[in-house]
């Protein structure tokens, strides 16, 4: 055997070889512990599996998770947008820091965050004494609760939308403004709609960690049952307790969460994809026909060149848009 046909022979292996080694990857450290979820979740039967998803401790956890999650997503929603927007758009001093601080949530581990607020807020915390003279309850409780999670989960939505708004540049945006818009405007017509796959993709990571943070959580919330505990946290009390049926099946809401934000992903991808395909030729002709009826409309019909000719074109060959001609 020949050393070149040797040389093809093992090229030809290798891409094989790679891809079994990543899909055992996967089938042992991911898709393995999920099906095992699903498997001790069912291990007593569908009636064991619901009753330990109706109990009160459940209920109270699922209600305190999605209230926690309903709080903080908006909120870093709304801080996302605007943190990107100073980013993306303006230099100031101090832009450097606050690109650190939307990081700092990635470097700090969740225990030290929930720490740092309990060292606050708590009772021997900076704010302690005044909270207890006016009775106000922030650690082991919700607000405690809402405040670790809103830490843990803030740059998620303003690092999905900073460099997709730096890629863009700001054109669209000076031509709005210098054609009459307001800032208002501005933002509805012509930001928002440029950066809405990105924002939403942001908005679905910042929900996916807001429902399955444990660290933070577990440290300001006091594993209250009943009145403190998140699903994590309460799945694992239950394994604690030796509550296995019970506490894989409040872990199976989680991992069915988790396969939830996959499928929402990869849908918002396969629309992403979509929309940067080149248009089709019927779909430049409706856009030429679509040209033309707002043309008439605004009584500039004139001012068209003839189309007829290219209106009548083979199915194969592409028709170029409407471009109006600049006047001097």
């Amino acid at each position: 055997m020949s050393a070149s046909t040797a040389k093809r022979m093992r090229d030809r292996w290798i891409p094989w070889m790679l891809l079994a080694l990543a899909l055992g990857f996967v089938t042992l450290c991911l898709l393995l512990p999920l099906a095992l979820v699903f498997h001790q979740a069912f291990a007593k039967g569908l009636q064991a599996y619901w009753a330990a998803l109706r109990e009160p401790a459940a209920l109270s956890a699922l209600r305190l998770t999605l209230l926690a999650a309903a709080i903080a997503v908006p909120l870093n929603l709304l801080f996302g947008i605007v943190a990107s927007w100073a980013v993306a758009r303006f230099e100031f001093r101090g832009k450097s820091l606050l690109i650190a601080l939307i990081d700092l949530p990635f470097s700090v581990s969740p225990v030290i965050a929930g720490l740092i607020y309990v060292l606050v807020f708590g009772a021997q915390g900076w704010f302690g004494d005044w909270l207890n003279e006016h009775d106000i309850k922030i650690i082991f409780a919700v607000p405690g609760i809402v405040l670790a999670t809103i830490f843990v989960t803030f740059p998620f939505v303003a690092r999905e939308l900073i460099p997709l708004m730096q890629s863009q540049g700001n054109d669209e945006e000076e031509a709005a403004i210098l054609l009459g818009a307001s800032g208002w405007q501005c933002f509805w017509r012509v930001t928002l709609p440029g950066i809405r796959w990105g924002l939403l993709y942001g908005v679905l990571l910042c929900n996916a960690r807001a429902m399955g943070e444990f660290g933070a959580v577990s440290v300001v919330s006091g594993h209250i049952r009943g009145d403190t505990n998140t699903l994590p946290l309460h799945a694992e009390i239950l394994y604690n307790e030796y509550q296995f049926t019970a506490s894989f099946a409040v872990a199976s809401l989680l991992a069915l969460l988790a396969l939830v934000t996959l499928a929402a992903r990869s849908l918002l991808q396969w629309l992403v994809d979509r929309q940067l395909e080149p248009p089709s030729t019927s779909h430049t002709r409706r856009s030429l026909l679509n040209q033309a009826m707002a043309c008439l409309a605004a009584g500039v019909l004139d001012a068209m060149p003839d189309t007829s000719a290219s209106a009548t074109q083979s199915s194969e060959s592409m028709v170029k848009p409407f471009k109006p001609e600049e006047t001097p």
